[in-house]
């Protein structure tokens, strides 16, 4: 539950943000500003208040923006920003491309001084680290930020995590990281584990690894990490393409909802001798990433669309892999209406390198469940239910409760066999009979979902217009 602290910082910070939207300022934007001068302030904390010697090179710090005003300010703190941005480790990384958004002088003060009023080094970790979290949801919520690709819902988090089960001492990573939401929930579930205090050093400073590709990302999930105690010499998150090259290191979990869609234009081409097999499918090039990563014996639990499930060709050939040298043991089937962007249909797959599929066992949280991100979005308390069903303390324990009798039950097992003999290989099962959603939903979703569906088509269209133009006649 959010503290009287936490909800009070939370609206002056968002209140703010609204306040500068009306400027032309962003929100993304101003959260990135505020993440520079945050850390600005609690660098400036650490040496009045505990004597430590600051991070900061003299001359960029806190103390040498507070004072200042007009053309000044903005000078003095455009320089910091391209200084920081050189340095190395924890400060190059959260200052990695940082540019001034603010270029109006007034409204940059608002926002320093909204950050000097306030002692953030005092506060418990989890409270400030709650307060940018929430800041970083709504940011998410946002529609015109588009900072919304980068979040997973946090209930879905939270349940993977719950049955992935990492242990302190293990190695977890995100590939795709975004704003570090599974890196975060991994260290919050493996943190009391153990008081023994080299593992917790090591939990902190060496057990969380992150990849993004987009500096503002980068730059929010490391400092989201960093108010939360982690990775306070170096930032477990760096700014690389995941997907470029061959892991340097392997590693025990993997937690991930990768971007779904095509590679961003002008990304490099993927070369990867490890991989099983050459695609441009984006999704399919991470699941190979991603089983590459893996330890022998490691595990992992990834969102990813359906698509992966019945795509011919490479993807075929992938799940076949996975089926004979990997154990994807379970599949969870996602409803629409969870995911920021609109209609995206994905499920999560949970794997262990190194074992042979027996069973695969399905559950089906997608036919007849709506949720919506306004009025009904998916709680944690809603995969209950798919919990108790996985028994991830001891997988043999898992019993259906799809049966004869119970048609409609939506835990059910495949045996690899029959997976084998389907054809493309399709893990794209359902079973319970479908009811159509549309009889359920307002004028305004369903309007929604119809223009949803046209600016799909509208895509679809100008690509093949695209590709099309590209073919020379003979």
């Amino acid at each position: 539950m959010a503290t009287n602290k936490e909800t009070s910082l939370t609206k002056k910070v968002w209140t703010l943000a609204t306040t500068l939207s009306g400027q032309g300022i962003g929100f993304t934007d101003y959260i990135t500003q505020l993440t520079y001068l945050l850390f600005l302030k609690m660098d400036d904390e650490n040496v009045e208040t505990f004597g430590e010697d600051s991070a900061i090179p003299e001359g960029y710090r806190w103390k040498d923006l507070i004072e200042l005003d007009g053309l000044d300010l903005i000078n003095q703190y455009e320089e910091t920003l391209k200084k920081l941005s050189e340095e190395e480790n924890l400060i190059g990384t959260i200052f990695v491309k940082a540019q001034n958004k603010i270029d109006k002088p007034v409204y940059l003060r608002k926002v320093i001084t909204l950050i000097d009023e306030e002692q953030w080094l005092v506060m418990d970790g989890d409270v400030k680290g709650a307060i940018y979290e929430s800041i970083l949801e709504k940011n998410g919520q946002d529609k015109k930020s588009g900072a919304g690709q980068y979040f997973t819902p946090r209930s879905l988090i939270s349940a993977m995590v719950d049955v992935t089960r990492p242990q302190i001492g293990e190695t977890v990573c995100d590939p795709a990281c975004g704003t570090g939401g599974f890196l975060l929930a991994a260290y919050d579930y493996m943190k009391n584990q153990s008081q023994d205090k080299a593992k917790r050093d090591f939990l902190r400073e060496h057990a969380l690894l992150g990849y993004d590709n987009t500096a503002l990302v980068v730059t929010l999930a490391s400092m989201n990490l960093y108010l939360h105690g982690i990775g306070t010499d170096r930032s477990p998150i760096l700014c690389e393409d995941s997907l470029e090259k061959q892991p340097q290191k392997l590693v025990d979990v993997i937690l991930a909802n990768p971007p779904f869609g095509t590679r961003p234009a002008g990304s490099v081409d993927i070369d990867r001798p490890d991989f099983y097999v050459e695609t441009k499918n984006n999704q399919l090039n991470f699941l190979q990433h991603i089983m590459v990563m893996l330890k022998n014996s490691g595990r992992a639990a990834v969102v990813l669309p359906d698509n992966v499930l019945f795509e011919g060709g490479a993807g075929e050939t992938i799940r076949k892999e996975m089926l004979k040298n990997f154990n994807l043991h379970t599949i969870l089937r996602l409803p629409t209406g969870i995911f920021y962007a609109q209609g995206v249909k994905a499920n999560v797959l949970f794997f262990k390198k190194g074992e042979q599929t027996k069973d695969v066992w399905f559950y089906d949280y997608r036919t007849g469940i709506k949720h919506t991100l306004a009025t009904k979005p998916m709680m944690r308390h809603h995969l209950d239910d798919f919990i108790s069903c996985y028994h991830a303390e001891d997988i043999s324990l898992r019993k259906e409760t799809y049966s004869e009798d119970n048609p409609n039950g939506r835990w059910r097992k495949y045996p690899v066999s029959e997976l084998l003999k389907r054809d493309k290989t399709s893990l794209d099962i359902s079973w319970i009979k479908q009811t159509n959603d549309d009889d359920d939903m307002t004028l305004a979703e369903l309007m929604q979902t119809i223009q949803q569906k046209s600016d799909n088509i509208g895509k679809a269209v100008a690509k093949l217009q695209e590709l099309m133009s590209n073919i020379k006649e003979d």
